[in-house]
């Protein structure tokens, strides 16, 4: 790693130079944050802040499109990369296979139980399943680094002890989305973007140990809209693998469709970061909630019930469909998405009714020409494994499927869903939004309630839901009531209640449920439709 004195005068940097803390380090974490790094990270924020906050006002100028009837389209400007003949480069051999992942937050326990799970690979979140407090974002990287130096371990307060196994899975890091800042560490009086906090402190602590052991520095990208916010990461990476003195490339990424808008732009997306892209991902809660949120004046797209968005109705079918034929003729993976559902112990029946939901789920994947697929808990990896062992034979993936056969055209795409609007789908959304971030902002950001695995996601889903259905004629109810803000309004009150009888008044007065509902209430009530609900509950945190 070139961290010569040439390039990182350490004895000659001024402050100005290096990024400034404004949260103090744990003693663990010092090491890992040398002045070179905050030169760095610096250096980084200074050249991307302006570009990122850009890419950021675009989302609103392409919002006030959509607000005003507009629908996306493939690009005619990039007709050219559409119909090129061209292909990503070449796929690391440890990435070949990557049949089963499994996803979870950055802390020590998770770590170590993903990464022995017996999943191909593991996917350490800094994202929606994180809460982005100081304490977790560095203890997250203390994690990782003791993790890929296999000297992680860990010991719970009940005294049973956690060590890695010999073969662990194949670990891929998602650093945060463009959106979110982290505003504990100052550039020139500005925030840094989370992202590439994230990132940069990950490839410069290991980078080259993961190279040593054969493997790679691996990324997860998330929440890009376009082919613009994919060269941004382009422009970054190379940036830090010049910083680094990593081969061009060396770094490789996998990036997460869950957006309305990246979906018409997969092959600019792949073609922006080619050298370095091994696959697309299907991050279908995150991209239900994209169609809610930028078809949000349109009256003809207010969803359902969530229960009722499953990935067999049109626009998601379409979606996953072509994620498949674009990656395949391009050389790159075609990646499954989520299985929310987790074990229920003491109800088989509930139990049986959860894991056919996720065998039908996977074998629909399996078939459709997915490489691999994503799951939220431990126990459902077998069925998983199954399911693409049985498909794959002898193959570790399924690139040779083309799936010439797909055609999806744009109205494909955004096709309305059929279905109702339930007193227990609003209620359920209501309960749902105020648990998870209730947990969100008590720091943990990945939370098992009512017998789903929910992350930031599934969150945005509920409120984004209530949001819409309280402004649109179609907002009714089977029984013919109007849901309106009033009605949410009673009926949170009431939900409220009945998750303190549920946890008993001790942890909720302890809790963060009071403080969860009024945020709720907030972006309910506010006829701005607020991006994320992450941004002011991040606020609130310290």
């Amino acid at each position: 790693m070139n961290h010569s004195s040439q390039q990182y005068p350490n004895d000659k940097l001024t402050n100005s130079d290096r990024a400034e803390f404004v949260a103090a380090l744990p003693d663990e974490a010092s090491p890992l944050f040398p002045n070179e790094l905050r030169q760095l990270l610096a250096s980084l924020s200074r050249r991307y802040r302006g570009e990122v906050d850009r890419l950021l006002e675009a989302r609103v100028e392409r919002q006030r499109a959509f607000d005003a009837g507009e629908l996306p389209d493939f690009p005619a400007e990039t007709r050219k990369i559409r119909e090129g003949d061209w292909k990503v480069a070449p796929i690391p051999d440890d990435l070949r296979d990557r049949r089963v992942e499994i996803t979870g937050p950055v802390d020590r326990k998770m770590i170590i139980n993903a990464l022995n799970s017996g999943a191909k690979v593991f996917m350490a979140d800094f994202e929606d399943s994180s809460t982005p407090t100081w304490t977790n974002m560095i203890d997250g990287q203390v994690n990782l680094h003791d993790a890929v130096r296999r000297t992680i371990d860990f010991t719970a307060p009940n005294g049973k002890e956690y060590r890695l196994s010999k073969n662990p899975a194949v670990l891929i890091v998602r650093p945060r989305g463009w959106h979110l800042d982290e505003k504990h560490v100052i550039v020139d009086g500005r925030p840094m973007p989370g992202g590439l906090f994230d990132a940069a402190v990950h490839l410069y602590n290991n980078a080259r140990a993961l190279i040593s052991q054969g493997s790679g520095p691996y990324l997860y990208l998330p929440k890009l809209e376009n082919r613009h916010e994919a060269e941004l990461w382009e422009r970054a990476l190379t940036d830090i693998e010049r910083a680094l003195d990593l081969s061009p490339g060396r770094i490789k990424v996998t990036v997460l469709i869950e957006t309305i808008t990246a979906v018409f732009e997969m092959d600019e997306i792949l073609h922006a970061l080619r050298s370095r892209i091994v696959g697309l991902n299907c991050g279908r809660w995150d991209y239900i909630f994209s169609y809610i949120k930028r078809f949000r004046t349109h009256s003809d797209k207010v969803l359902p019930d969530r229960a009722q968005v499953t990935m067999t109705v049109p626009f998601l079918r379409a979606y996953s469909q072509l994620l498949i034929r674009t990656c395949h003729r391009r050389g790159a993976f075609a990646m499954g998405g989520m299985a929310a559902q987790i074990p229920i112990k003491g109800d088989e029946a509930a139990n049986e009714a959860a894991i056919r939901k996720v065998r039908e789920d996977k074998e629909r994947e399996a078939g459709d020409g997915h490489d691999g697929t994503w799951v939220a808990h431990p126990g459902l990896i077998p069925i998983a494994m199954e399911i693409f062992d049985e498909q794959l034979g002898d193959r570790p993936n399924q690139l040779h499927r083309l799936r010439e056969d797909v055609s999806v055209s744009a109205a494909d795409l955004v096709a309305p869903c059929k279905g109702s609007i339930s007193e227990e789908g609003v209620r359920g959304n209501i309960n749902v939004a105020i648990r998870y971030m209730a947990a969100w902002l008590a720091g943990q950001g990945c939370v098992p309630i009512n017998n789903l695995m929910e992350d930031a996601a599934t969150a945005e889903i509920a409120r984004a839901q209530l949001w819409q259905w309280a402004r649109h004629d179609r907002g009714v109810l089977e029984d013919g009531r109007n849901i309106d803000l009033e009605l949410i309004s009673a009926w949170q009150a009431e939900e409220l209640e009945r998750i303190r009888a549920d946890v008993g008044d001790e942890a909720f007065d302890g809790g963060q449920y009071q403080a969860a509902a009024n945020l709720l209430a907030d972006v309910t009530r506010n006829d701005d439709f607020i991006e994320f609900l992450t941004l002011p509950g991040y606020e609130q945190l310290d």
